[in-house]
């Protein structure tokens, strides 16, 4: 069943490829831009459980210490904005507010729907939460479901393809990224009533040929790993971002902010 469904994502891909045109975004005006947008990069929001491992450990924030985070944003007028408004941006020279920021969540955990959502509507804030479809269809209970990534859609959230399985894409052929990629956009698309086209290179991990497909698939934006908040016209699809790492507060919010 793996393969025949494989098959015909690849085919649905050929006939979107040939009839493609951009979903979302705008023809660059041709101008060359540079624009300093810092990307929060958060992965868990929650407790830390008793056989937290040093990978959790570094992953995590508690949802006080999020809730600091918003609260320093909030007292510092930072307002969250969206990577389809980045690429207006870039493209267009669309305006963005005075201190815009936006903030990414990797991989669909639990945690997103429990705490962070009902802190992000608590500060009137919006976020981008990056998720791995497969588990959704699996409605592994650690992972948003489909029903909770509706709720999050209908509630302003930009709900959008961390692939299918999570897989590190490099040296894959044509058929296994289009499956990855486009079968996960296709799940969003199809459960959330979405049509979304931006993307989280798994483990920030990718080569030319996903970056290929991606510019195929008429994908809007691409977040990866490498610590940054400067993002150009031709760079739209190789985003950086700033990593949130274990425990950090306020103040360690202050000091990436300020000094990147």
């Amino acid at each position: 069943m793996l393969k025949r469904e494989r098959s015909l994502i690849v085919v649905l891909a050929l006939l979107l490829i040939l009839t493609a045109s951009p979903l979302y975004g705008q023809a660059s005006d041709g101008t060359l831009r540079r624009l300093r947008v810092p990307i929060l990069m958060y992965h868990y929001v929650s407790p830390l459980p008793e056989d937290a491992d040093d990978l959790r450990v570094g992953l995590s924030v508690s949802p006080e210490q999020f809730r600091a985070h918003l609260q320093y944003l909030a007292d510092n007028r930072y307002t969250t904005i969206s990577l389809y408004e980045v690429i207006s941006a870039l493209r267009q020279g669309t305006p963005l507010p005075e201190k815009p920021i936006i903030l990414t969540f990797d991989d669909g955990h639990i945690d997103h729907f429990e705490h962070v959502l009902p802190l992000l509507q608590e500060f009137g804030m919006t976020g981008t939460f990056f998720v791995i479809t497969a588990l959704a269809d699996e409605s592994n209970r650690d992972y948003l479901n489909w029903d909770q990534i509706r709720e999050m859609a209908a509630a302003g959230m930009t709900m959008a393809s961390h692939t299918k399985n999570h897989a590190d894409l490099r040296g894959r052929d044509r058929s296994f990224l289009v499956y990855q990629i486009l079968g996960s956009m296709e799940s969003i698309d199809a459960h959330a009533s979405l049509v979304q086209r931006v993307f989280a290179y798994p483990f920030g991990r990718y080569d030319d040929a996903v970056v290929s497909i991606l510019t195929e698939l008429d994908v809007e934006a691409a977040v990866t790993t490498v610590s940054g908040a400067w993002h150009t016209t031709s760079g739209q699809l190789e985003l950086p971002r700033l990593r949130i790492t274990g425990g950090l507060g306020a103040n360690g919010l202050h000091q990436l902010l300020t000094g990147n």
